[in-house]
């Protein structure tokens, strides 16, 4: 510091403003906005004459020093509890240093950013082949994904859905488009549930549960298929379920989700009969879509999944013919039991493979689901030396809120029963079962 005979002398003023150099690190009675100390640094660094600079000089307001944490638990001090957005250099320190202080808002452009494997619905449609499959109670739709050489996997969609909406962003999942490049998916849909489905005709008697298990023979017959593996939702299951009760030589193994083995209770039944009665009346009402809702998603489902939700509401609401719904609600409610029962080894007069399913069968439910009292029922009727149960945590809809570990365990499940060889993370081989041949 300039020093004289008795003491310190003040330096000149700057700019002839007669302020002292040190007048910029003291604190201002106002304190000004962080945003205007950044305009200072800003215009000290990119000032292009000095008649620009002497203008901004006389027109700037002064930063401020903020305190240290020593300061915040001072009483009467205000804290500043927001982030400041860029550093906040002063003009000495911008001319010095020669940089301008970084702006976080300048515009962010992503490029290159592509999604391999969308689960996206229109490209199940674009990569089937459509079929309509005669059968003894009226044409059945079917959908045909995959090589026909290869083993068949057979699906079938729960109420209110159809094999796209039901399958599509499971079976587009990246692990099960691995999966399937060794498999022949055919997708069942129950008649009238089609995307664009006309009304069937008031005299139409729509099949039964029996009658829609026995129309896979049909299916099985017109592609010459000779043993298939069951894969179905909700009531799809049941039918899957019927059907290799019925013909356990043309089922290799079952994959079922939410499947119920049982009757239609009083509860069930009320609301549905309810729903079956508006659906045919008014249409498609909100009593309606939240029932089926709750039937596919359980309780609060947007608390977990609110696009996944919106999606679903849109789908019933605009692409499902109430009338043809209604019949398919008529015909789930009035199933008769499936009469399976696990009998103990050695018990007299009956056999194990004449009461349960004989091929090897998984389980599988969410544990948010409202049908998991149903599947540990169907558990306790299968044989244990061959069946296994699963419920898969958070979620209700376990193919659209957990499709990688669904498509873990029915890969595993596959392994297990000798469709699928031994692999390594990565790699996909598949080889066709004895069952097969």
């Amino acid at each position: 510091m300039p020093q004289s005979e008795g003491g310190y002398v003040s330096l000149p003023a700057v700019n002839g403003n007669g302020g002292a150099i040190y007048q910029s690190t003291t604190e201002p009675t106002a304190p000004p906005s962080v945003f205007e100390s950044v305009k200072r640094a800003i215009g000290h660094a990119i000032k292009s004459s000095p008649n620009d600079s002497e203008e901004l000089l006389r027109s700037e307001r002064l930063p401020v020093i903020v305190g240290g944490s020593r300061d915040r638990d001072k009483p009467g001090k205000t804290l500043t509890t927001k982030m400041p957005s860029a550093p906040t250099h002063t003009a000495e320190e911008a001319h010095l240093l020669g940089t301008m202080p970084v702006d976080p808002m300048d515009d962010i452009e992503l490029r290159s950013v592509q999604l391999q494997f969308p689960n996206s619905r229109g490209s199940i449609l674009e990569a089937c082949e459509q079929r309509r499959v005669p059968t003894d109670k009226g044409d059945v739709h079917v959908a045909i994904q995959g090589d026909t050489a290869k083993p068949a996997i057979v699906t079938y969609h729960d109420l209110g859905l159809n094999y796209a909406t039901s399958f599509a962003g499971f079976f587009n999942f990246p692990v099960m488009r691995g999966l399937l490049e060794n498999f022949c998916v055919y997708h069942v849909t129950a008649p009238g549930q089609e995307e664009g489905a006309p009304t069937l005709p008031e005299d139409y008697v729509y099949p039964t549960m029996d009658d829609l298990a026995a129309q896979l023979l049909f299916v099985l017959s017109h592609f010459g298929l000779k043993s298939v593996i069951g894969f179905g939702v909700g009531a799809g299951a049941n039918i899957l379920a019927r059907f290799a009760h019925s013909h356990p030589d043309k089922v290799g193994a079952l994959c079922l989700i939410n499947c119920v083995s049982t009757q239609s209770g009083w509860i069930e039944w009320g609301y549905q009969s309810f729903n079956a009665r508006f659906l045919r009346t008014k249409g498609m009402t909100q009593g309606v879509i939240d029932y089926l809702m709750w039937h596919h998603f359980g309780r609060n489902p947007e608390e977990r999944n609110h696009d996944l939700v919106q999606m679903y509401k849109q789908h019933f609401e605009r692409a499902v013919n109430p009338t043809n719904l209604a019949m398919l609600i008529n015909a789930y409610i009035h199933r008769n039991d499936l009469h399976l029962a696990r009998t103990p080894p050695g018990t007299p007069g009956t056999e194990t493979a004449a009461t349960t399913l004989k091929m090897p069968v998984i389980n599988i439910t969410g544990s948010l689901s409202p049908h998991v009292d149903d599947t540990v029922t169907f558990n306790g009727r299968l044989d244990p030396t061959n069946s296994s149960w699963m419920k898969i945590s958070d979620c209700a809809l376990v193919l659209e809120e957990q499709p990688a570990k669904l498509a873990e365990a029915f890969r595993l499940f596959l392994q297990g029963e000798g469709y699928v060889k031994y692999f390594r993370p990565g790699d996909w081989d598949c080889t066709q079962s004895s069952s097969f041949i």
